[in-house]
This record gives C-alpha cells, sequence and structure tokens, in this order.
C-alpha cells in the first residue's frame, strides 16, 4: 500500500471514529435540534447559518440544502440565508463596525423571534460569531451551535450545541457538514 493509501484509511477511520463518537453522545441535541428546525420553518419563519471559512462554506451549503433541497424532490423551498455570501455587506459592516460585528449586524436586521440561526466555529472562540449569537438571542431567536475541542464560550450560549470531540479543523469540519445533512434530512422529512 503506497503512502496516499495509507493516509487516506488512517484519515478515513479518525473521521469515522469521531462521527460515531458524535453519534454516541448527542442524541438529544440532534432531537433538540432538529425540533427547534422544523417548528421554526413550519410557523414561517428562517434559518440563518454563518461561520468563518471553510464554515462559511459549510453555512452556504447548508443552506442551500433548505432552499433547494437535501434528497426529496417534491417538496417546497425552505428558507435559508447563509449570512456569509453578500461582499457587499460583509465588507461594509467589518469596514463601519468592525469584523466582530460582521454576523451580528446582519442577524440584528434579519432574525425575528421563533427563526433559528445555525452558528459555526471549529474552536467556539470566534469573535464575530460569538457576536453573531448573542445578537440572536436578543432578538428571541433559537440557536444550534456546531463546533470543536471542547466547545469555546460558544457552546453555553447555544440552545443545542454539537461539540465535536477533536481538536483540529479537518475531522471537525468534516462532522460538522456530516451534522448539518442529518440535521436538512430530519427538516426534509417534516416536509414531505
Amino acid at each position: 500500500m503506497g503512502l496516499a493509501a495509507r493516509l487516506a484509511t488512517a484519515h478515513l477511520r479518525r473521521s469515522a471514529k469521531v462521527k460515531l463518537a458524535v453519534a454516541r453522545t448527542h442524541g438529544r441535541q440532534f432531537d433538540r435540534a432538529a425540533a427547534l428546525l422544523v417548528r421554526a420553518l413550519k410557523r414561517g419563519g428562517k434559518v440563518l447559518f454563518f461561520g468563518n471559512g471553510g464554515s462559511a462554506a459549510d453555512a452556504q451549503h447548508l443552506a442551500t440544502e433548505l432552499t433547494g433541497r437535501y434528497l426529496a424532490e417534491h417538496r417546497r423551498a425552505l428558507p435559508g440565508i447563509a449570512l456569509t455570501t453578500d461582499t457587499s455587506a460583509l465588507t461594509a459592516i467589518a469596514n463601519d463596525f468592525g469584523y466582530a460585528r460582521v454576523f451580528a449586524r446582519q442577524v440584528e436586521a434579519l432574525a425575528r423571534k421563533g427563526d433559528v440561526v445555525v452558528a459555526i466555529s471549529t474552536a467556539g472562540r470566534s469573535p464575530a460569531v460569538l457576536e453573531g449569537i448573542r445578537a440572536a438571542r436578543a432578538r428571541g431567536a433559537g440557536v444550534i451551535g456546531l463546533t470543536g475541542a471542547r466547545g469555546g464560550a460558544m457552546a453555553a450560549l447555544c440552545d443545542a450545541a454539537f461539540i465535536v470531540p477533536a481538536d483540529d479543523s479537518p475531522p471537525i469540519q468534516e462532522c460538522h457538514i456530516a451534522i448539518g445533512h442529518i440535521l436538512c434530512d430530519c427538516v426534509e422529512r417534516a416536509f414531505l
């Protein structure tokens, strides 16, 4: 077996181990998060997603699973909005208010009581993500957090916190997208 094959085996085994650990320990968070999302969407609310870097890409990916489809073609479009895609808003807010306010300002403009935000941060310490969560709580929105390591300051601010038991970004981010897919599957089943 060559180097690439050995690396692939080790990487995939580690990824599977982390995902199985989340499956064993986060059942209540899955139930709580799915209920928050379904309730918000059935009552006409929306889901706002945000994060930095790779987590910004995950936010966009998961928002699209709601507005487009996850698997089912015959369900209505659901309002999922990634706060990471409007470059004019991102750059203007960062310039005028500082980068730490980039998500909070958008949440203040868009979130209403009963909406849900999905905040994604591998370490749970991003000032911009934490400010976005605080703005959501002030608006009466539910908060689902996807983080890693020990959850950082973020975990205590969430209604449902998924703390992936890993310390480096790759397995955390791989697990975040799996968690997001599971939640999208739960939402989609509720609307079929």
